[in-house]
């Protein structure tokens, strides 16, 4: 598949399993969706492949998605 037909991929982070079920019903028509529940798993994730788009909840328990936001900008990737 071609860059230019490729779906995009959404990584779509949050701890409530009702939301990821609703945004990713949402988005999957049109995108690949990744989910991570916690902001170590999306770490994890974007270490590995890097989407276009990320949802990113900004209370979770553990890493909160200011953190997680400020780490994913420190990373040079």
């Amino acid at each position: 598949m071609s860059c230019l037909t490729r779906k995009p991929t959404v990584l779509v982070v949050d701890d409530m399993p009702a939301d990821l079920q609703l945004i990713s019903a949402l988005l999957r028509e049109h995108t690949h969706v990744r989910i991570a529940t916690n902001g170590a798993q999306a770490l994890e994730i974007t270490d590995r492949s890097l989407p276009d788009l990320i949802l990113l909840d900004v209370v979770m328990p553990g890493m909160s998605g200011h953190e997680v936001c400020r780490r994913l900008k420190d990373n040079p990737k």
